[in-house]
């Protein structure tokens, strides 16, 4: 790895790791209603709704609120894709979205997935893109983060029958948290050269003139074909350009910072409209992981030892530093058949990465992005090595848990922290305990669930696609690139992250549908375990600390924390990677 890219990982630890504890305390204070103007904002709100504020849940009537709050989100975007040609704020005329396109973008918004099978630029218009998907990332956004709120506060409480008030908890972050964090971003953003308007495309003429082979059509205006059925072409040239406009800003800042990742423009942050500098580069990856690294704070400080939320924090950074290092070492292996084209081989893999930020930023922002539920990309992954490639991948399967997205990332990591100390409690033949909780056999029926869904969506619904017709035909490169480029699909949408390899033509009904189901159940099969686990610690008694009590806040847990990660963690997809990645890089290293 080169000099810069280890400055690039240095710095960015080191800032990242000082914004942890400020923004962690301030969550915590959030939620806790220790917010001194939080009163006077919240009250309207609450009375407007009907809603009660001193009257808490029980976690199957949390879980209620929650996916009742999201299946209206996913409602409220599909309807207005479907309505879209009729609404205002449409300059450029788009019509209505298809129906499956719209169930896919609306389950794909409300999950914090942000798949995105469409062209943004050519397919939404604006109110589509304020209204349902910018609207929708912050509240799939704020979904995750209560969530964790609700499992810490079953560490935290102790013989409870309730774990809060969901809509009072949704209230709270948005307005407190993330809104006002957006807001300033928002502004550092168009500082940068982010645009914010609401113009009409531009057509403007380019500096160059542009030669391109466009379909040569009959009388009829239909593309002519030869007797082997291509499409017959003929050479032309133009030198305008149209350029897309719209309030990207406003969308980019919470895009980034809820970790949703579903980019104004169809290239997302490899488009210098939506990341225009360097400095808007590093931004962003530091804001990926601005909130999972502040709630691990959070996490310590609610359950009165904050030793525990850096006990998380160290085992999430030290798998963080492992993976960016074999991205960005892996990118900076030349491609070895290039190598024999003349290609210097001290120059790397810049196929498919912007100029303006390189192969280390490329590599790091791919490693922040796939290991955060994030999805936004500054690169094409489709273009990296095959063990470039993997590194993604890997990062997903382990679902998503090193840092991850904003809440999930960490109660995943609980999830995993619980079974790591029932792993423990039986090789010494000890009742499992986690912050003073003991861990009995309805904590880890729902820690099997949480866990093993995601693997089963993604694994049982690549099965499909590579068995059926219209699974196949969204393959653009047949073998191993192409089964990677499904792997990565399902792995992407199970785990609720939104990048792809961008090969896969995956706007068709067949993925539409395929992979709104498992974006779906990749969200709520988790989410509601963990609630389930939540009310179940909540009503528990805290047990003392004894002498053959495991601690959980030294080295020896972050060990056996990691190791649970990856032996159970990532396990299941070892199979489905040697038939992708693996065997892509042995045929590649051959024809070298």
């Amino acid at each position: 790895m080169s000099n810069h890219a280890w400055i690039l990982l240095g710095l960015f630890l080191f800032v990242l790791l000082l914004t942890v504890k400020p923004l962690g305390a301030y969550i915590a204070n959030v939620m806790e209603g220790r917010c001194r103007l939080a009163g006077k904002i919240e009250s309207p709100i609450y009375r407007l709704c009907g809603i009660r504020q001193d009257e808490e849940m029980g976690w199957l009537t949390y879980a209620f609120a929650i996916l009742i709050f999201n299946f209206l989100g996913v409602l409220a975007v599909y309807a207005l894709q479907r309505l879209q040609a009729d609404l205002p704020l449409n300059p450029q005329a788009f019509p209505s979205v298809s129906p499956d396109s719209a169930f896919n973008t609306a389950i794909s918004f409300a999950t914090n997935t942000n798949w995105q099978g469409y062209v943004g630029e050519a397919t939404m218009s604006y109110l589509t893109q304020m209204l349902a998907l910018a609207v929708q990332n912050f509240f799939s956004a704020a979904t995750g983060i209560v969530v964790v709120i609700a499992l810490i506060r079953g560490f935290a409480r102790h013989s409870a029958k309730t774990v809060g008030n969901a809509w009072v908890d949704l209230t709270r972050i948005t307005l407190h948290v993330l809104l006002p964090i957006s807001i300033i971003y928002a502004v550092f953003l168009t500082g940068q050269g982010v645009i914010q308007n609401f113009d009409a495309y531009k057509e403007v003429t380019t500096l160059e003139v542009t030669s391109f082979e466009t379909p040569k059509l009959d009388d009829a205006g239909q593309p002519l074909k030869d007797e082997q059925g291509a499409v017959v072409t003929e050479p032309a040239q133009t030198q305008t350009q149209t350029l897309a406009m719209g309030p990207v800003a406003s969308q980019e800042a919470i895009k980034m910072l809820g970790t949703n990742g579903g980019g104004f423009m169809n290239a997302n942050s490899a488009h210098p409209y939506e990341n225009p500098t360097p400095l808007s580069n590093f931004i962003q990856m530091l804001s990926i992981f601005l909130i999972p690294g502040a709630l691990c704070f959070t996490f310590g400080r609610m359950v009165g030892d904050t030793r525990q939320g850096w006990a998380v924090l160290a085992a999430m950074t030290l798998m963080f530093v492992a993976l960016a290092y074999a991205a960005m070492h892996f990118e900076q292996q030349a491609n070895p058949l290039l190598t024999q084209l003349g290609v210097d081989p001290a120059s790397g893999n810049m196929e498919g990465k912007e100029t303006r930020f390189g192969i280390a930023e490329s590599g790091l922002f791919a490693t922040i992005t796939t290991l955060a539920s994030c999805g936004a990309v500054n690169a094409m992954h489709d273009s990296f090595t095959p063990l470039g490639g993997l590194v993604p991948l890997i990062d997903m399967q382990l679902g998503e848990v090193v840092f991850g997205g904003v809440g999930t990332g960490l109660y995943g990591m609980l999830v995993f922290a619980i079974l790591a100390v029932f792993v423990a409690g039986l090789m010494i033949g000890r009742t499992p305990e986690y912050l003073g909780k003991k861990i009995e056999a309805f904590e880890m029926k729902m820690v099997s669930i949480a866990i093993l869904v995601t693997p089963l969506l993604v694994l049982l619904g690549t099965a499909i696609a590579v068995m059926t017709v219209d699974g196949r035909a969204g393959i653009a490169n047949p073998g191993a690139h192409g089964f990677s480029e499904i792997l990565y699909a399902f792995t992407s949408a199970a785990n609720n992250n939104g990048s792809a390899f961008a090969g896969l033509s995956a706007n068709t009904p067949f993925y539409n549908v395929m992979l709104g189901i498992a974006m779906w159940f990749g969200r709520f099969g988790v989410i509601v375990p963990v609630l389930a686990i939540a009310g179940s610690l909540a009503a528990k008694k805290r047990i003392a600390v004894g002498a053959g009590t495991l601690p959980t806040h030294g080295p020896l847990f972050v060990t056996l924390l990691i190791g649970t990660v990856l032996l159970v963690g990532l396990l299941n997809y070892v199979p489905a990677l040697a038939l992708g990645p693996v065997i892509e890089h042995l045929v590649l290293g051959a024809a070298h």
